[in-house]
């Protein structure tokens, strides 16, 4: 097998990786970008090529992320030339070749995922994302590798230093059948001193330590600790030039919260406006009619900024893009759409999420107007909640979050319409 063209494009430490990954257990971490996944495909392709008799996986949160971080880039002719026609994979399909070998794709989103595993004789597997995947799941695809020679190949980036990938192998590597290889931004010969430093502006505190500096570190303290209302509060927004979207937390007995997404003629976002209903307060719960009728009222009288006219009054109403809504709040969904308001369920990956809305902040693209109250007052008390911190996992403290949910929820789930025209580099 001609593997010559992906060769040259490798770094001394990627060459090392590749050469020197003949453990049952072979673990890649480090910085994003760092040329990880390359040196890891390579060994896979290599591995496969030369795999026993035995059925193969490759694992990953969900068949979609497998499909656009494993099998897109080895289908890539830049990448891996003549052997790029050899993997054949049509997105979504639980199983694809690679070398002429089928290969069982297996997503492990769920707690139910290892049960996926069972029956299975596994000559080999390749992991995207290892700590992405429960570790029952890990332990199960370990247990079903009994083909005499069979390995197991995965990268990731670093997580809570507890994280039981960390813990119960990594740590462990002397007194397991297990190698790991650590990679650095350096480690990736490929990339550009403008690229380097783009991708360093878009990362900011806990994660950019994770994901630029490849540590294993805690998240601890304030989530949004570059948050500074002298800065990040506002009481004049610019033109907009989109309404990009609205965010809504659904509550019954808790807060119901939507907040409003405007992008700025000045390239900026702004939460420009927020509609807060606290039955607790007013001891009455809404219906999702109701709730759909304030909303929609509240909409028809937002002032639109920079349309003040003559007598003091301001010109009122949007007509947003998106309405992201919680996507627990099924019916309330289904209540907009017969109200004729056109809804999504919101994206709601929680850590991706809080770091784009983190990097926003900190990059000082992202303003909050004085009206949005609610959120205003959650954003310096939202934290990570240290007991799950101590078990391995990043989770906030769930408590007085709602405002926050809708930002994020709206921010996150419209990231396609906004990301070109805001520069966190700038």
């Amino acid at each position: 097998m001609d593997l010559s063209r992906a060769a040259s494009l490798l770094s001394p430490a990627q060459i090392k990786s590749i050469a020197g990954s003949t453990r049952r257990i072979n673990i890649w971490d480090g910085a994003i970008r760092s040329g990880k996944t390359m040196s890891s495909l390579l060994r896979w392709l290599i591995y496969v090529a030369q795999a026993p008799p035995g059925e193969l996986v490759i694992s990953g949160r969900t068949a979609y992320t497998i499909g656009r971080n494993v099998f897109t880039p080895l289908a890539d002719v830049a990448l891996f030339g003549p052997l790029a026609a050899h993997t054949s994979y049509t997105l979504g399909a639980p199983t694809g070749t690679i070398l002429g070998r089928l290969v069982h794709v297996i997503g492990a989103n769920d707690v139910r995922a290892e049960t996926k595993l069972r029956g299975l004789t596994c000559a080999g597997a390749y992991v995207d994302e290892a700590t992405l995947v429960s570790q029952a799941f890990f332990t199960q695809l370990l247990g079903r590798m009994s083909v005499p020679g069979a390995q197991l190949f995965c990268t990731t980036n670093p997580d809570n230093p507890g994280h039981w990938l960390r813990k119960d192998f990594i740590l462990r590597s002397a007194e397991l059948d297990l190698s790991t290889w650590h990679f650095t931004l350096d480690d990736n010969p490929s990339l550009t001193s403008d690229y380097i430093a783009a991708i360093k502006s878009e990362f900011t505190g806990l994660f950019y330590r994770r994901f630029i500096q490849g540590e294993w570190i805690a998240a601890e303290g304030a989530v949004f600790d570059m948050w500074d209302p002298e800065v990040h509060i506002v009481d004049i927004i610019p033109p907009v030039r989109e309404w990009i979207g609205v965010g809504v937390d659904y509550g019954t007995r808790n807060p119901f919260s939507a907040l409003l997404l405007g992008l700025g003629v000045d390239g900026k976002l702004y939460l420009t406006s927020e509609w807060r209903y606290d039955a607790r307060q007013t001891h009455r719960q809404l219906t999702d009619a109701e709730y759909s009728k304030r909303l929609r009222q509240w909409l028809r009288e937002v002032p639109i900024p920079a349309t003040r006219q003559a007598d003091g009054s301001w010109l009122r109403g949007v007509s947003p893009k998106f309405v992201a809504v919680d996507p627990s709040a099924a019916s309330f969904r289904v209540q907009l759409h017969h109200d004729g308001v056109s809804s999504v369920a919101a994206d709601n990956e929680v850590i991706d999420g809080l770091r784009l809305m983190s990097t926003l902040l900190a990059a000082r693209k992202l303003f909050v107007h004085r009206s949005c109250e609610g959120l205003i007052a959650e954003l310096p008390g939202y934290a990570w909640d240290d007991t799950a911190a101590a078990l391995g996992e990043d989770r906030p403290i769930k408590a007085d979050d709602h405002s926050v949910d809708a930002a994020r929820y709206v921010i996150k789930t419209t990231r396609s319409l906004w990301h070109s025209a805001v520069d966190l580099a700038a």
